[in-house]
């Protein structure tokens, strides 16, 4: 929202600077994003009386000018314009002024004629034919401005304004308007809110004689005002409204537009005029569209309608689109003798959604949808009037239709400044809120708040509060801390993925975190097909965004080749990373897990993984993970016989941890690569939790050698596992520290060496019991894998 100072000033009367005005305004709530001094871009440009004017006489398309610009001597221009006579008041540009744009214009010499400057055009200027309607789009703006030689360009142009530029968030609504800015900056400042009440003379019969009104659908339009006006003279607005639209950022086009949008601009309540003679039956009927019914709106478009689209009609068809733009078919004319100007309130859902449709939004419906005043309409309209009026531009007939489908009810809050104080960390005055909240506009009487109509943005003691904050100051608000007891904490599960990442990190491996989406391409670069459970979006940004993943091996691959396309030659990454999966049963959710994907290249190999994977394991408390060699028969992301699976006795499967196959490596650009991938949840459903404190053990340990000589095939792992769950109460642990295969075992055998650590809590063991554990071993070795001792 752009507000010049010149308009505020109608309303209330601030002496502050630009910068102070805004720093003021930005610290109470009305954030300014930015300052414009037009006249800042303008330096040196005065108007100039042309006495003399005289062909070059070294070119046929130039003129040499003598031009009075009310210094001690005239000044000589050259200019290539042939509009320009003697007795013309023109803007010169002097010897090192500057125009806007940045343009810098020095004194020089034109087919070796000298000259001091330049005569300016509209262009020039950053004007157009809609500012000056009487001067020429091409050639010297010949002004017919009252001025003198030597006067400042710019109070004749309207460049000495100042115009402050404001965000104005949706609800706040009142702010898009001059009127809600100047309330807002009068309490800012302390001065008077002047808001004079529209005076109409009237006198053009009566408007119950030409119009009726319904409405046929209340629910999308509570309120509907309309006024009429006679003789419609079409022409240009006076000077003093085309600059007030031009610094509003609103380009001027005749008398009865610009009054509707100045309307708009002022009081925040958009407008539209109605040629009478296009109404057919002198009835306007607010409705929805009907079904296959189509319109040509004020753009020249024709616009395709649907039932949900509310309609301003006459008695057999659609003249406007409600609250977003007018029919070409009711559009005021230079033949219009009769308008009808219509101030209305709309539902804003149902304008947003029309105007969304439709590919249509314009300065009306960017108000409509955030929701406007129900009882601004009348106040509109009657102001739309009054400029007539004061313009010229016809006779307002009198009497007013005002339709009411929904009566306003204000809104009251209980005024609590003992519980506003609490929230804020305060010790304010009840008569300094009190005092705020008037200023505002708010009713306040007997501890009763009456919430004005503008603000619909307030429904809780906590809106008062924050109104009461921004106009005492924040910035003296004095900090404190929050006086109730913290009671938040983490949950297992938040505390679990902490502890993921806190290990991995310490294990050399740096977190990542890639997009959720992915597409078709990536799956194939992995040498699979689409997963069937996947889930795919609806309105993709694009092919390559189009899933979302049913596994994360795509995330950390892309992440590892881009690494590599950086250089890095020594590459550890890890991931907590949710992948989703299509619920048959669930509609349209998505069953949501977690894994803890671990990719490495460079200075790496598969056993440093998988010792990784196992210190993760372990310190997340998850005991008797066995590894199970895999020859990736369907996992055809991995290379075939360097893939181990993870399994627990208590819940299976955990994950996998593998080579990336060369194939799927070469894909992604990148050297030999190893992944490992757990499922969290799993691994949580096996963790022992929290570790608990053991005492050092009190009697000692006995250590016993095996070897056994088994077939070649037969993994150590599944040695181990039998060892573990054969070996009785006494046996704490067993580790591999030998493997043989030669001439002195059989061929397509080999040993395997163990050792035994046996101890018990309450003795000390004797070689009996080591001995009859030891031979339990033994005959579980034997039963299972036919292994014996070597």
């Amino acid at each position: 929202m752009l507000l010049p100072r010149k308009w505020l000033a109608d309303y209330t009367d601030i002496s502050a600077s630009s910068q102070e005005y805004a720093d003021a305004m930005t610290m109470s709530g009305s954030k300014v994003e930015d300052t414009i001094e037009p006249s800042e871009e303008i330096k040196k440009v005065v108007a100039g009386l042309v006495q003399t004017i005289e062909r070059h006489p070294d070119a046929d398309t130039l003129w040499v000018c003598i031009v009075d610009v009310g210094a001690d001597a005239p000044v000589q221009i050259v200019t290539g314009a042939d509009n320009v006579s003697a007795g013309d008041m023109v803007p010169v540009a002097l010897h090192k002024s500057r125009l806007p744009g940045g343009v810098k214009i020095e004194k020089g010499k034109l087919r070796g004629v000298k000259s001091e400057g330049m005569l300016c055009s509209l262009v020039e200027l950053n004007l157009d034919k809609h500012d000056f309607p009487y001067a020429l789009e091409d050639g010297i703006f010949i002004m017919q401005e009252d001025c003198s030689p030597g006067d400042d360009i710019k109070p004749i142009i309207g460049a000495d304004d100042s115009i402050v530029e404001f965000e104005i968030t949706n609800n706040r609504p009142d702010c898009l308007s001059i009127i809600g800015l100047a309330r807002e900056s009068a309490v800012t400042f302390g001065t008077e809110l002047k808001i004079p009440t529209p005076a109409v003379t009237g006198g053009g019969g009566d408007i119950m004689d030409h119009l009726s009104i319904e409405i046929a659908d209340p629910d999308l339009c509570p309120r509907y005002t309309a006024r009429m006006v006679r003789d419609i003279k079409i022409e240009p607005s006076p000077k003093w409204m085309r600059q007030r639209l031009r610094a509003a950022g609103v380009r001027p086009i005749n008398n009865i537009v610009d009054i509707t949008n100045y309307v708009m601009l002022e009081y925040g309540q958009p407008m539209h005029a109605f040629d009478y003679a296009c109404l057919d039956g002198g009835k306007i009927v607010v409705r929805t569209a009907r079904a296959g019914e189509r319109m040509n709106t004020l753009d020249g478009s024709l616009r395709e309608l649907t039932t949900d689209m509310l309609l301003i009609a006459d008695a057999d068809k659609a003249v406007g689109i409600a609250g977003v733009m007018g029919g070409e078919n009711s559009e005021i004319t230079e033949d219009t003798k009769l308008a009808v100007f219509e101030s209305a309130n709309f539902s804003g859902v149902s304008v947003r959604k029309t105007a969304m449709a439709l590919g249509l939004r314009t300065d009306a419906s960017s108000r409509f949808e955030k929701g406007l005043d129900i009882e601004n309409t009348l106040p509109a309209v009657e102001r739309a009037c009054q400029l007539v009026e004061m313009l010229g531009a016809g006779v307002v007939c009198d009497g007013v239709i005002d339709v009411r489908a929904r009566e306003f009810e204000p809104k009251t809050l209980s005024l609590e400044p003992d519980r506003i104080n609490a929230l804020l960390g305060t010790k304010i005055d009840e008569s300094f809120m009190v005092q705020t909240l008037q200023n505002l506009g708010f009713g306040v009487a007997g501890g009763v708040v009456t919430v004005p109509s503008w603000r619909g943005d307030i429904e809780h003691y906590t809106d008062l509060a924050e109104e009461v904050a921004r106009f005492y100051g924040y910035d003296v608000i004095e900090a404190t801390l929050y006086g109730g007891a913290a009671m938040g904490e983490l949950t297992p599960v938040q505390r679990a993925k902490r502890r993921v990442g806190e290990l991995c990190r310490a294990l050399g491996y740096s977190e990542i975190l890639t997009y959720s989406f992915i597409g078709p391409s990536d799956y194939e670069k992995t040498r699979r097909a689409v997963p069937e459970a996947s889930v795919r979006i609806l309105n993709p940004l694009g092919e390559d965004t189009s899933i979302m993943r049913y596994d994360s091996l795509p995330s950390m691959l892309g992440a590892l080749a881009k690494n590599w396309g950086h250089r890095n030659q020594d590459v550890r990454l890890y991931e907590l990373a949710t992948e989703y999966a299509s619920m048959n049963d669930a509609g349209p959710l998505a069953y949501e897990s977690h894994s803890i994907m671990l990719g490495a290249y460079g200075n790496c190999d598969f056993f440093e993984l998988k010792g990784a994977v196992e210190t993760l394991l372990r310190e997340m408390r998850v005991d008797n993970v066995q590894f199970k060699a895999f020859d990736s028969e369907g996992m055809y992301s991995f290379h075939p016989g360097r893939l181990a699976e993870m399994h627990h006795e208590d819940v299976g499967y955990l994950g996998v941890v593998g080579q990336i196959h060369p194939t799927v490596a070469a894909n992604y650009g990148i050297p030999e690569a190893y992944v490992a991938v757990l499922s969290f949840e799993q691994m949580l459903k096996c963790s022992k939790g929290e570790g608990r404190y053991k005492p050092l053990p009190k009697f000692p340990a006995i250590t016993r050698d095996i070897a056994v000589v088994c077939d070649e095939p037969v993994p150590v792992a599944d040695l181990t596992g039998c060892i573990l769950r054969s070996g009785g109460a006494f046996l704490r642990d067993a580790k591999l520290f030998d493997i043989y295969t030669g001439d002195q075992v059989q061929a397509g055998k080999k040993s395997v060496a163990f050792s035994l650590n046996l101890r018990a809590d309450d003795k000390t063991l004797t070689d009996e019991d080591a001995d009859e554990a030891v031979k339990n071993i033994l005959a579980a070795l034997l039963e299972r894998f036919g292994a014996v001792i070597r």
